[in-house]
């Protein structure tokens, strides 16, 4: 019966330890230790989420979402805009912009469409340990279309930079699902840069936004300072090991699937999961904008903290009513506006 007794002791104890550990980890904590971003390096960041927005508007003269700062885009600068019907399912929707005052040539892609049969089979198209590639690991779909969107686009975007006299930026960016594939495109480019009438890799920049884990541990690290990931406080995605295809499976329980994911990280030490070389992780420098303080309410002004992590990349699930709303485009632009000013 005593024997019983303490079991039961030992059960509850553990419990109320997870419990507790759990509901006071917040999406801070992942960033503690890190360095501030300076201005000069987080000065793109929300320019280029206006220009992923720009992506899923229907009318760029009369925009659905009005930009938060100063920054308004050109219209008469936009290249090409490619849609669903003309991607054919084998990439999100994408736009090429030319950016003659700052010198930058910019290709968006936008994030996942939930009524896109095609957003489907890019998240399916994957298996852990899948596809290797430059010594890694990387999400089979995305890299698949990647290399579609560099196929269909190579020509237009050396045009461009040759007319540019050579001197332009190259900025591939995108949202959610869309930064997989950006993230993976400039792994593609950066290697084969001939593709790109020779641009150096000094030239080339990426801007994940929200960004899906899309690449193992060592090439994370490897393209850190070409990929920089963009992250809002609490968002799931960047921080769920879950492969993308079991997300899209859950996504109308997604709090079942944070719940189970939460669970299962707080008992698999960190060690083990660095250990296994086909897990993948949001890629690049990591950018974390953090705005909410534990047992503080409300939002604070934003901060943006900035590491390339090897241990500690958002690793733990944030039990949070955010999780979900920190991955909106909208969001993101807003507070990353907020931060520069700041």
């Amino acid at each position: 019966m005593s024997f019983s007794c303490g079991l039961e002791c030992v059960l509850l104890l553990g419990c109320t330890r997870w419990a507790w550990k759990r509901c006071t980890y917040v999406g801070s904590d992942d960033s503690a230790t890190w360095t501030l971003a300076t201005p000069e390096e987080f000065e793109r960041v929300p320019r280029i989420c206006r220009l992923i927005l720009a992506v899923y508007e229907p009318d760029l003269r009369n925009p659905q979402f009005p930009p938060s700062g100063g920054y308004r885009l050109n219209p008469d600068w936009v290249v090409k805009r490619v849609t669903y019907e003309q991607t054919l399912g084998n990439a999100p929707p994408y736009l090429i912009y030319c950016d003659r005052d700052r010198r930058e040539i910019v290709l968006a892609i936008r994030g996942l469409n939930l009524s896109k049969e095609s957003d489907y089979k890019l998240l399916l198209d994957n298996r852990l340990g899948m596809q290797m590639f430059d010594g890694g690991f990387v999400h089979h779909g995305l890299l698949n279309s990647a290399i579609w969107i560099l196929n269909e686009e190579s020509d237009t975007l050396s045009r461009l930079w040759k007319e540019t006299d050579c001197d332009y930026d190259m900025i591939f960016t995108g949202h959610s699902l869309g930064s997989g594939v950006a993230a993976l495109l400039t792994v593609i480019v950066v290697n084969h840069r001939d593709r790109l009438a020779g641009i150096p890799r000094s030239k080339i920049r990426c801007y994940a936004v929200a960004p899906a884990r899309c690449m193992s541990l060592n090439l994370a690290v490897k393209y850190a300072d070409v990929i920089y990931s963009i992250v809002l406080q609490d968002d799931f995605l960047p921080r769920t090991a879950t492969p993308l295809e079991d997300i899209f499976k859950s996504i109308f329980c997604l709090p079942c699937l944070l719940f189970l994911v939460c669970l299962r990280d707080t008992f698999i030490p960190e060690g083990r999961k660095l250990q296994d070389p086909r897990r993948l992780y949001a890629p690049g420098r990591m950018y974390h904008i953090v705005e909410r303080k534990f047992c503080r309410c409300g939002r604070f002004p934003p901060e943006v903290r900035t590491a390339i992590p090897v241990e500690g990349r958002f690793e733990h699930i944030v039990l949070s009513c955010n999780a979900t709303s920190d991955h909106g485009i909208v969001w993101i632009e807003r507070e990353a506006e907020k931060a520069l000013q700041v």
